[in-house]
């Protein structure tokens, strides 16, 4: 991981304290100069370079450079390449970051190095660490006359697969590292990998097959088993279409607050406080019953009828076979399914060009179709075939996620998930010395946060019980799909990440509080709460429940 630059910043070389603090590192090249270099790269071509003073979109003065690696033309006939931003601060503390990006990618995000603090002025670059972003790979506004399936069309190109799956880092990051280090005339001290959801995917896959390329690695909410999740879209539809006729209309939000409350009233007390906060999720699996909140009576009030009630015992329990047999994982009763964001992935976007169809049935079922299918398959991106699609979905002859053929080699799981994905172990990536913080909220609608502790709990196993020595995992209560829900959903994991990587200090617990703009707890806002590493339960002690100090980590 660097080591030949370590042993630099040990001899003096580098002299920084912490992440985001430091001495000033003087350029080497002049920014305005670097489109004129090609660094020995063959395949690099930088379009820009300019220098951006401090203004409205940057919060330090740096170098911006866009550019792109590795173009070819697909076997579909389009023309593929990474392309890339990297921002390179005046004031530069040493360290580099690659943001991995969300979604389908397809675009690239600024690379200003979300470090998901829940501030958005609180960035990598902010923090003058020098940042990459990219789209992976493709363009996802290239196939306009697609509708809404266009983001996906890349799915046809194997190459472009494996680029959006793993590939495009590894083409990337070394690129990247060599343009920081030129620019500064110096080597880089720290890397980290940091990305959410798709992103938070790409940082578990790379752990596995670039394990000295970062020395920390921070996953939020981890899509790291996407195809099999992209399964769940299908179920999800299936489940709730059949309850009105129309998925939007399936739960009304009073419906989902009645599930939510009743979540609260079974097992908000589990914890040792009544305070918002369902802590100890694990209890509430068993306390919490939707079935007590069916309809006695046809058109009676506060309560769901069985067709609404045997639909959510559905989904929570994940799709199957018609053996019976799991195609993706369970999921968490929680409090946030009342939550907006729970509602805008699985049933209600409000958006008009998607009819207000949920993104699981736009976005999602282009995705399960074109990429995480194999072969892909060809859809019309209306509103209306897409929900067709996974309302037609077979769970015995449509599952293709570990398929494989001449032309497309690699199956779906192959490509987009971690090598050990069914056996973590993550070996290499520990034996390198590196950290990893994941953080993943109780409430997610899009990737089963239950997921995610079941791979943490192999991991831990596999690791003879210490994968807390170089990974920790911190379950959010009440928190969804990113910042939102009813949680303490503002904390600095990355800051802790960086004491861990650079002094040794493994964190013990996180302190977090409600972000300022939380509709579902403001009574929690200014509030401090403690988020523990798995499996650790945040239990009240007594003493000022306004403090995390009053709650211990057991």
């Amino acid at each position: 991981m660097r080591l030949q630059w370590k042993s630099a910043v040990a001899m003096g070389t580098v002299v920084i304290a912490t992440g985001w603090a430091g001495s000033a590192h003087a350029q080497a090249l002049n920014c305005a100069d670097l489109t004129s270099h090609d660094f020995g790269i063959d395949d690099l071509v930088i379009a820009s370079a300019v220098a951006e003073p401090v203004g409205e979109e940057a919060p330090v003065a740096h170098c911006l450079i866009r550019g792109h690696v590795g173009e070819r033309t697909g076997i579909d006939g389009q023309t593929y390449k990474v392309s890339f931003e990297l921002r390179l601060p005046d004031d530069w503390n040493g360290r580099f970051v690659h943001q991995f990006n969300g979604g389908n990618d397809g675009s690239v995000v600024p690379a200003m190095g979300n470090i998901f603090t829940s501030d958005p002025a609180d960035t990598a670059l902010a923090r003058n660490y020098a940042v990459v972003s990219s789209d992976a790979g493709h363009d996802g506004g290239a196939n306009p006359e697609a509708g809404l399936a266009g983001g996906a069309r890349f799915g046809f190109d194997p190459e472009a697969r494996s680029d959006y799956g793993y590939a495009a880092v590894i083409k990337l990051n070394p690129v990247a590292t060599e343009l920081v280090e030129a620019y500064y005339g110096e080597g880089i001290a720290y890397s980290y990998g940091v990305g959410g959801s798709n992103g938070g995917r790409h940082a578990l896959v790379q752990a596995t097959r670039s394990p000295d390329a970062f020395d920390g690695i921070l996953a939020a909410y981890p899509g790291f088993n996407l195809p099999k999740a992209a399964i769940q879209h299908a179920w999800d539809v299936q489940s709730f279409k059949p309850i009105t006729g129309d998925v939007r209309t399936a739960f009304s939000q009073e419906d989902l607050t009645l599930v939510a409350d009743a979540v609260l009233a079974a097992c908000d007390g589990l914890d040792g406080l009544e305070d918002g906060i369902i802590a100890d999720y694990p209890a509430c699996q068993d306390a919490f019953d939707v079935t007590r909140l069916t309809c006695d009576v046809e058109g009676a009030n506060a309560c769901l009828v069985p067709a609404q009630v045997e639909a959510l015992q559905r989904i929570h329990a994940g799709p199957t076979n018609s053996a019976g047999e799991p195609l993706y994982s369970d999921w968490a009763w929680d409090r946030g399914i009342a939550s907006g964001d729970w509602r805008f992935w699985k049933l209600e976007s409000g958006i008009p060009p998607w009819d207000g169809m949920p993104l699981i049935a736009t976005m999602g079922a282009a995705s399960l179709a074109q990429i995480f299918s194999n072969p892909p398959v060809e859809i019309e991106g209306t509103p209306a075939a897409l929900e067709q699609y996974l309302l037609d979905f077979d769970f015995d002859t449509d599952i293709s996620v570990n398929a494989t053929d001449v032309t497309f080699a690699e199956s779906p799981m192959e490509f987009m998930t971690p090598t050990d994905v069914d056996n973590p172990e993550l070996a290499g990536f520990r034996d390198a010395g590196g950290k990893m913080i994941v953080f993943h909220g109780i409430s997610d609608p899009v990737f089963s946060a239950l997921d995610t502790i079941d791979w943490y709990e192999k991991l831990d196993a596999n690791n003879g019980g210490n994968a807390e020595d170089f990974a920790l995992l911190y379950p959010i209560p009440g928190m969804t799909h990113g910042t939102g829900g009813p949680a303490a959903d503002k904390f600095d994991a990355f800051t802790e990440l960086v004491e861990w990587v650079e002094n040794g200090e493994q964190p013990t617990h996180l302190v977090a509080t409600a972000t300022p703009d939380n509709p579902y707890v403001p009574e929690l806002i200014g509030v401090t709460r403690k988020l523990c590493p798995y499996p650790a339960i945040a239990r009240y002690q007594g003493g000022d429940e306004a403090s995390h100090e009053s709650f211990a980590c057991e």
